[in-house]
């Protein structure tokens, strides 16, 4: 087409040049259309590879004096190599696993789709993007602290919104899932994934629970992702959803998704993705 245009505009003629133009056009757009696609990130940050990899390399670097400095090199390439692993299979090109962790939250959210949805700690926007076109008649508030650490941005949010089509309906701004920066019952809907386990500012991670029902009215609805399932962090089960109750939530159901089958036994590690579990219900 581009060459059939030039040909035209070689016979002369100034309404065959602004043919010209319009097809020249025309073929750029799709061509953008084709090279845009959104980014969503990788949970596992690039530096997870580099830093041990880099590590590993220094002390393959002096082992030849210290041999006993091999055994360290080795350990350190090992945790490289893993983390690249966890890298590939969470992209989409190693089965996009990434994604298909992300979308369990959506299985298990009882929802009509009317009103208003908030998801905490978006990322570059990928789940509050995915709600926005599984329900088409509500609008989507994601909020994210957007740290240093992280390769996501807000601006990669808007961006992501506008190529999937949906940026009418939601809107992103900074904010801590601490302390959530709207009024009590503000949303109809509230989710989470992977998230509250990383709020450093408040110790016990239960209160982080506590301020995202705080913002979901009275019988909205609720779908959390979290390593609830460790211990550690959360206590135990029965425990973690006794005290949930104890808030006043009318219903609240604990969902083990760590054994899902598309998830590898690699990436079944505690500090992997070994302890999620979904909590989800009506407040």
């Amino acid at each position: 087409m581009y060459w059939q245009a030039m040909f035209s505009l070689s016979s002369g003629g100034s309404n065959k040049y602004c043919v010209f133009l319009r097809i020249y056009d025309k073929e750029k757009a799709m061509n953008k259309s084709v090279v845009e696609k959104p980014d969503y990130g990788n949970w596992v940050s690039k530096k997870f590879i580099y830093i041990p990899g880099t590590i590993s390399l220094c002390f393959f670097g002096v082992s030849f004096v210290f041999l006993a400095l091999t055994a360290v090199a080795v350990i350190f390439f090992v945790i490289a190599l893993y983390f690249a692993y966890a890298r590939y299979r969470f992209s989409p090109v190693g089965g996009d696993v990434q994604t298909r962790i992300q979308e369990l939250v959506l299985q298990h959210l009882d929802w009509d789709g009317k009103g208003k949805g908030l998801d905490i700690g978006c990322g570059n926007g990928p789940l509050t993007i995915k709600l926005a076109q599984k329900y088409a008649e509500a609008q989507f508030t994601g909020i994210d602290y957007w740290g240093k650490e992280w390769e996501y941005s807000k601006s990669v949010c808007e961006r992501n919104a506008k190529i999937e089509g949906v940026a009418e309906r939601v809107a992103f701004q900074e904010a801590s899932a601490s302390a959530l920066p709207f009024d009590d019952g503000a949303f109809d809907v509230a989710v989470s994934n992977l998230v509250f386990h990383e709020v450093s500012s408040v110790r016990d991670k239960k209160n982080v629970i506590k301020e995202a029902l705080r913002v979901v009215k009275k019988g909205g609805s609720f779908a959390f992702q979290d390593l609830f399932l460790w211990k550690r962090v959360y206590g135990e089960v029965d425990d973690l959803l006794q005290t949930i109750r104890s808030w006043g939530i009318e219903r609240v159901n604990l969902v083990n998704t760590r054994d899902s089958e598309f998830i590898p036994k690699g990436l079944r590690l505690p500090f992997m993705v070994g302890t999620i579990a979904i909590l989800h219900g009506k407040k």
